[in-house]
């Protein structure tokens, strides 16, 4: 079980729990309540379980194409490992994504076959990032999967599945939680840039360098907070979001850290520092819309 949830990578999952969060926050201050608390769980459960499914792919296709070498500084991957067999991530894999695509159908029954479609993209976008003959997370696009998937899509899914449309202000929040979601691959990126030049794997911090790869980071949290405060100055029915800032102190260390250190002990602190920073975003974020709502 050790193994199994190593292979999940906990954590990069608050980058599936915070838009679920954050788009039915909004969704909840803008209707005066819930409409749809299943609704709300099992889009939160699909996103962690796409989440799960495109880590797994991740391991198992750089396992594949020799890009999780024995001189990576980032935590053990079980394929390249040898601790599971790559046919059972493989599965592993397809079960994650399988299970993500029957809560799908629930969530289509609920809400709309938009949310199938949603949902189907999702899963290919996840399983083609580091998979399928043309990985784009191999040509630097990555990030912008990330920001893409783990932001707008995913905030804005959130939203609609509770009231069946669209809203600026839950669209505004999820440039901010894209952002800060964005920063977790991005530190990401940068601990593995040497071992990931030498697989042949042009992440964008392969392509940019070093030093532009964390300008690249200090974008992407500044922006994250940035984006919220816009948000709320546009549509000053989400002041309640502005507890999100309560995140900024915890932004520091990893800021820090990513400007100053290469290794790799203090790199993956500050992957877990900066996922802590879209958590406590998000979730502070969520209860001020709740309570003011």
């Amino acid at each position: 079980m050790r193994i199994w949830f190593n292979a999940a990578r906990p954590r990069t999952l608050p980058a599936a729990v915070a838009p679920v969060l954050v788009g039915t926050a909004v969704a909840y201050s803008n209707a005066g309540g819930m409409p749809r608390w299943y609704g709300f769980v099992a889009a939160l459960v699909a996103s962690v379980l796409i989440q799960i499914g495109t880590n797994l792919a991740n391991d198992y296709s750089d396992a594949k194409r020799g890009a999780d070498s024995a001189d990576r500084l980032g935590p053990v991957r079980v394929t390249s490992a040898g601790l599971v067999t790559p046919k059972r991530v493989l599965r592993a894999t397809w079960l994650a994504f399988g299970l993500a695509g029957l809560i799908g159908l629930y969530l289509a029954w609920l809400a709309g076959p938009v949310i199938l479609l949603v949902g189907a993209i999702s899963i290919a976008a996840g399983a083609l990032y580091t998979g399928g003959p043309r990985p784009y997370g191999y040509a630097g696009l990555g990030e912008v999967f990330v920001f893409l998937f783990f932001g707008l899509v995913a905030v804005n899914g959130a939203y609609y599945v509770q009231l069946e449309t669209l809203d600026w202000g839950a669209f505004g929040l999820s440039v901010a939680v894209g952002f800060l979601s964005t920063a977790i691959l991005v530190v990401n990126n940068i601990r593995d840039i040497d071992s990931d030049r030498r697989a042949g794997k042009n992440t964008l911090a392969v392509r940019i360098g070093r030093q532009k790869t964390r300008a690249v980071y200090w974008a992407c949290v500044n922006l994250g907070i940035v984006s919220l405060l816009l948000t709320i100055v546009i549509d000053h029915s989400l002041e309640g979001a502005a507890f999100g800032v309560i995140a900024i102190p915890f932004a520091l260390r990893p800021l820090r850290t990513v400007q100053t250190r290469t290794d790799g002990p203090s790199l993956n602190r500050a992957l877990s520092d900066t996922g802590l920073i879209l958590g406590v975003f998000a979730l502070t974020a969520s209860i001020g819309l709740v309570v003011f709502s």
